[in-house]
């Protein structure tokens, strides 16, 4: 575990004899931020039913933060008692997505030692995209006192040759499933096996040799580069939540005694980067509360004034009253969400009273986009195998970059980790 920052853990869920899983997963919590209907709709699916609906907090009712976090506490508090623990377990699952492929995983405990989110990071595990300081406190009030944490981080690991967890999942798969259910609202199945203890070293044996000098050497072309085993691929701010938390206790408890704490660690879920079913879709961008025809204008003219030598970009935009098409003949930043993103930090400062939401999906941006007072945008993604290379040479990327395939194929809450 030294070297790779990744272990075993106790990990708790509920009796699935007893509880119906389809009631009790919900999907991510950054997903559907502009589309309360949807969370209506899980609420109604979950009933009276025990869900960790009542253990996260969508962010679409983020201004109710105060209020809903201390109902959250209370519920873990009491869920505890009914759930099952697996001591020392690492949980190795399979994902049917809404496109009926199989994305594969494995969940453990991440070392929060090994994890920085800074752009210039040289740690084991980092950031992909960067890290917005302002959304932090929000999770931090909740995490702070919660006596359990949820995953819906994923971590990306660069197996091209698919030697961590697909070896694994073919033996595992063989057993009886810890659970097996269909996930709600469009989710797809899941289903999971615990592993053996040698199982969980050969995990670990696997990822470790993914970052001896040879794999880097192989992979990015530098033998002496700090190794980089794991990029946070969702969930990144969930992390940096979990990791400030530790930064904390480190604080108040002492660095001694904080390594000891429970909260050292984050559970997470290890995909690998080349897995079949895993792709990368553009998160899009839509500005409310703006004169779209206005910041049309002043995006052209931040265009015009590019003098970079970037290949160039396109950027669809879409409002109530029409769409069209914009060229960057000569971006300085290397993909089109950079392009956008930048421009878009300096208009909202410029313009408080606007607001930027990230889009998972063209139709739900299109139909955003033609509220009045509102412009949605539309950019080409980049591709999956440029992912830890670009980290590794320039850094982390802009904010909401790319997404690991569609809003309702993200992690869905399942399994349970005591934090206090």
């Amino acid at each position: 575990m030294k070297n790779i920052g990744f272990c075993a853990t106790d990990i708790l869920l509920p009796d699935f004899e007893k509880v119906d899983g389809t009631k009790w997963a919900v999907v991510a919590c950054d997903q559907y931020t502009s589309e309360p209907a949807y969370w209506e709709n899980a609420a109604a699916i979950v009933g009276d039913a025990p869900s960790t609906l009542r253990l996260i907090l969508p962010e679409v009712y983020l201004h109710e933060t105060e209020k809903r976090t201390a109902e959250i506490n209370r519920e873990m508090a009491r869920i505890q008692s009914e759930l099952v623990n697996y001591p020392n377990a690492m949980i190795a699952l399979e994902r049917t997505q809404s496109d009926g492929t199989i994305r594969r995983g494995i969940v453990g405990a991440l070392d929060l030692e090994c994890y920085e989110f800074s752009k210039g990071a040289k740690s084991l595990t980092r950031a992909t995209e960067g890290t917005v300081l302002e959304r932090i406190p929000p999770r931090v009030a909740i995490r702070r006192d919660a006596p359990l944490e949820l995953p819906h981080v994923m971590l990306l690991i660069d197996d091209p040759r698919k030697t961590v967890i697909e070896p694994i999942l073919l033996a595992a798969s063989t057993r009886t499933p810890v659970y097996d259910f269909d996930l709600m609202l469009g989710g797809g199945h899941i289903r999971a096996f615990l592993l053996t203890e040698d199982e969980q070293s050969a995990v670990s044996a696997a990822l470790a040799a993914l970052i001896t000098p040879d794999a880097m050497q192989e992979k990015y072309g530098d033998a002496a580069l700090s190794p980089f085993l794991f990029a946070a691929g969702d969930g990144n701010h969930s992390l940096a939540t979990a990791k400030t938390i530790y930064e904390e206790l480190k604080s108040t408890l002492g660095r001694e005694a904080a390594q000891k704490h429970p909260a050292r660690y984050a559970l997470a879920e290890v995909v690998n980067l080349h897995d079949d079913s895993l792709q990368f879709e553009p998160i899009y961008r839509v500005v409310f509360g703006c004169n779209p025809d206005e910041l049309l204008s002043e995006l052209q003219a931040e265009i015009d004034a590019q003098k970079g030598s970037a290949a160039a970009q396109t950027i669809r935009w879409f409002t109530e009253k029409g769409e069209g098409t914009l060229t960057v003949p000569h971006p300085t930043a290397q993909l089109a969400v950079g392009t956008l993103q930048n421009f878009l930090f300096d208009y909202t400062a410029r313009h408080p009273e606007a607001e930027v939401d990230y889009i998972h999906g063209e139709d739900s941006l299109c139909t955003l986009a033609k509220t009045p007072n509102s412009i949605g945008f539309l950019f080409d993604g980049m591709r999956k195998d440029e992912l830890f290379r670009t980290v590794l040479y320039d850094g982390a990327l802009p904010r909401k970059t790319f997404s690991m395939g569609h809003a309702a194929d993200k992690r869905y809450y399942l399994e349970c980790r005591k934090i206090k």
